[in-house]
C-alpha cells in the first residue's frame, strides 16, 4: 500500500510547495517585479482562485480517464506553468503562468485524494488520506522553508526547484501507481451534489477555515517582520516551526478521525486555530515566542483530513466527486483569504500581525 501512496503524496508535495512557497517570497517577488508586496499577494489569490474555479471543470474532462493518465497530464502542464513562472520577467507574465500552473494543481489534489480513497480498505482510509496530503504538510515543514531560504537569494531558483519536483512525482506515478478506474463525473455531476444543504454546510466549513487561515498566512512574512527583523534565517525557522506543526497536527488527524468522529476532531482543530490567531500581535514580537506560537497555529491547521474523512463517509459512492468539491471549496477560502489580507491593508492601514485577530473572527465563524 504504501509504495502505491508514496508517488501521490510527492505530487501533493509538488503542490504544496508550489503553493506555500510564493507566500514567503512575496517581498522578493514585489521588489523584483516592481509592484508591491499587497499587490504581489494576489499572485496567491488568482492561483486559488483558477484552481477553485478549474478544478470541476477539468476534473469532469479527464474524468474518463484512468487515475494516473489524469494526474500525468496535471503534472506535465503543473511543471509547464512553473517553468513559466521562474522565466517570467513582468507581473503579467508571471500571473498568466501562475494560472497556468494553477489548472495542472488543481487536478492533483483532487485526483491524488480520491485515488487514495480508492486504495485503501474503509478502516485505514483516514491514514491512507492522512498520508497523501501529508505530501502537502510536509511541503510545509521542508519545501516551504527550503524554498524560501533558496528564494531569498533569488526567487526564480525556487520555482525551477518546484517543476524539478513535479517531474519526480510523474515519474514516481507512471512508475509505481497502477491504473486506477472511477466513475466518469461529467460537469453537471460533479456540481450535483451542491443542491444537498449537508454538502453544502460541509464546504462551507473547509471555505471559512482555509479564508481565516489565508488572511495572515499570506503575508506570513511582513506579518513576521518584528519577530526576524526581516532576516531570512529567522523567517526560515519561524516558517519550519509552522510546517513542523502542521505535519503533526496532520498525522494526528489522521490517526484521530480512524478513532473518534471527524466532526468532534475538526472542532477542536478549529478551536485552537481560533484562539492561537487572536494572540497573534502579542505571539509575534519577539523570535523565541513566534516559533512556538507558528507550532501550535499549524498544528491547528489539521483540517483538511477531518473533511474529507466527513465527505467520504457522508456519501462513499460520491466520493471522488465530493473530494474534488472540497478542494474548489479549499481554494476559494485560500483565494479569498489572500484578497482580504490585501484589502485590509490597502483600505483599513491593518499592519500584517494585526491580519490574526480578522483571521480568527473569520475561523471562529467555521465553528457557528
Amino acid at each position: 500500500m504504501l509504495k502505491r501512496l508514496l508517488p501521490l503524496a510527492l505530487a501533493t508535495f509538488a503542490v504544496g510547495t508550489d503553493g506555500f512557497v510564493i507566500a514567503g517570497l512575496l517581498p522578493s517577488i514585489g521588489a523584483d517585479l516592481g509592484v508591491s508586496t499587497p499587490a504581489a499577494g494576489q499572485l496567491v489569490t488568482v492561483f486559488a482562485l483558477t484552481m477553485a474555479v478549474s478544478a470541476p471543470v477539468v476534473g469532469a474532462l479527464t474524468s474518463g480517464l484512468d487515475r494516473r493518465s489524469a494526474l500525468l497530464i496535471a503534472l506535465g502542464v503543473f511543471v509547464l506553468g512553473n517553468a513559466g513562472t521562474a522565466l517570467g520577467t513582468t507581473y503579467e507574465t508571471v500571473m498568466a503562468a501562475r494560472i497556468v500552473t494553477a489548472v495542472g494543481a488543481g487536478v492533483i489534489t483532487s485526483a491524488a485524494s480520491g485515488t487514495a480513497a480508492a486504495l485503501a480498505p474503509p478502516e485505514r482510509r483516514g491514514r491512507a488520506l492522512a498520508f497523501v496530503m501529508g505530501g502537502l504538510t510536509s511541503a510545509t515543514a521542508l519545501g516551504l522553508p527550503l524554498g524560501t531560504l533558496i528564494g531569498r537569494a533569488d526567487w526564480h531558483v525556487t520555482l525551477w526547484a518546484v517543476a524539478g519536483i513535479g517531474l519526480l512525482a510523474a515519474a514516481g506515478i507512471a512508475v509505481g501507481l497502477p491504473r486506477v478506474t472511477l466513475p466518469a463525473a461529467s460537469l453537471s455531476d460533479r456540481l450535483r451534489p451542491l443542491a444537498q444543504g449537508r454538502v453544502l454546510a460541509l464546504l462551507a466549513v473547509t471555505t471559512l477555515a482555509f479564508l481565516g487561515t489565508y488572511t495572515l498566512y499570506t503575508y506570513i512574512a511582513p506579518a513576521l517582520r518584528n519577530a526576524t527583523g526581516g532576516a531570512a534565517t529567522p523567517l526560515t525557522l519561524a516558517l519550519l516551526a509552522w510546517g513542523v506543526g502542521t505535519l503533526a497536527g496532520n498525522i494526528a488527524a489522521g490517526r484521530l478521525v480512524d478513532r473518534f468522529a471527524a466532526g468532534h476532531v475538526l472542532t477542536g482543530a478549529l478551536g485552537l486555530a481560533t484562539l492561537t490567531l487572536a494572540v497573534t500581535p502579542l505571539a509575534t514580537r519577539t523570535l523565541a515566542s513566534a516559533l512556538v506560537w507558528a507550532v501550535f497555529w499549524g498544528v491547528s491547521t489539521g483540517v483538511v483530513v477531518p473533511q474529507q474523512h466527513r465527505l467520504v463517509a457522508f456519501s462513499p459512492a460520491a466520493a471522488p466527486v465530493l473530494l474534488g468539491l472540497n478542494s474548489s471549496a479549499l481554494y476559494v477560502g485560500v483565494a479569498l483569504g489572500g484578497g482580504l489580507g490585501g484589502l485590509a491593508q490597502q483600505w483599513f492601514a491593518v499592519t500584517p500581525a494585526g491580519l490574526g485577530p480578522v483571521a480568527a473572527g473569520v475561523t471562529a465563524l467555521a465553528l457557528l
